[in-house]
């Protein structure tokens, strides 16, 4: 019998069984799948994002299918802190897998009273900043796409925090590799890439918006060729891991994110078309790399060939 690969990875702190996470957003608080999916089998799983209060997201309609993957405008619906360790954190203390908590907030003060809460929470892991938000004392602007900005919101999680940080960036910038920079300057422990796409359909009908919310984030195989671009700029040119995230179906895809530069990999919308995609991904993985014969995980990172 072949010898089983080694699929550890530690991603800025975070030691991990195997590198495939659930993206947040995608796997509720994880209770959701537990009749589903083996979830002690995961290599980590991030909860839906929690801001300081409850929110109630977007009108509907607020999610749509499109070729080869789907627009969401949920507005980060969410119960809040309060309600999530109350409700939620004793079921995900009781799983091997490790747990981050993934935050957003509408000003850099919201964020780092989240972080601060977080700290103090036994059984969390680590954080990820959803920094795709707006911030409502720049006129609205979303705290990714400015370098300074990025900078600012992750040094104050950083400051608050001794838990692993790892930040999640926008696609919607000209640049990405600078705001991963400037994240990293800040004190991040890792990075994960790409959130949604800013994209809108309409209905030919009633020449309407298809989603109340006018435009929504774009996700699923479509937007796997950017992110994976995305993910090879932003590994070339900062030292801490990469976190591959953005239309990840299959285990190929996400070899194809290891091999771009990616340590770990986030499982996001193939979570509603096959509840079991994380596991499957997993044994998938482990399969290519026996018939390959690769030891470690970190024997195929990085190593595109360009």
């Amino acid at each position: 019998m072949k010898k089983k690969p080694d699929l550890q990875v530690n991603i800025g702190g975070l030691k991990l069984k195997n590198p495939v996470m659930t993206a947040s957003g995608t796997f509720g608080y994880a209770g959701e799948f537990k009749e589903l999916v083996d979830l002690n089998r995961l290599g980590a799983i991030i909860v839906k994002g929690l801001s300081l209060k409850p929110s109630m997201g977007n009108p509907p309609p607020r999610i749509v299918e499109t070729p080869s993957g789907m627009l969401n405008a949920i507005g980060l619906e969410n119960i809040g802190i309060d309600a999530f360790v109350k409700e939620k954190l004793g079921f995900l203390k009781e799983l091997a897998a490790p747990v981050l908590v993934n935050i957003y907030g509408k000003s850099i003060e919201e964020y780092a009273e989240l972080a601060m809460r977080i700290d103090g929470i036994e059984g969390v892991a680590g954080i990820e900043v959803n920094i795709s938000c707006p911030n409502i004392k720049a006129g609205g602007i979303s705290f990714g796409v400015d370098p300074v900005s990025a900078y600012n919101v992750t040094k104050a999680v950083r400051e608050v925090t001794s838990k692993p940080v790892m930040v999640k960036l926008t696609p919607n910038v000209t640049d990405i590799a600078e705001i991963a920079l400037s994240v990293e300057d800040a004190g991040a422990d890792s990075l994960s890439l790409i959130n949604t796409i800013t994209g809108m359909l309409i209905d030919v009908n009633t020449r309407r918006p298809k989603l109340a919310n006018i435009t929504g984030g774009l996700s699923g195989p479509a937007i796997k060729p950017v992110a994976l671009r995305m993910v090879w700029q932003v590994a070339k040119k900062v030292k801490i891991p990469v976190v591959g995230v953005g239309g990840i179906i299959t285990a190929e895809d996400a070899i194809e994110f290891f091999i771009a530069g990616a340590s770990a990999v986030q499982i996001g919308t193939a979570n509603f078309i096959n509840p079991c995609s994380t596991t499957d991904i997993i044994e998938g993985i482990e399969a290519f790399m026996m018939k390959n014969r690769i030891d470690e995980l970190a024997d195929i990172v990085g190593t595109i060939r360009v």
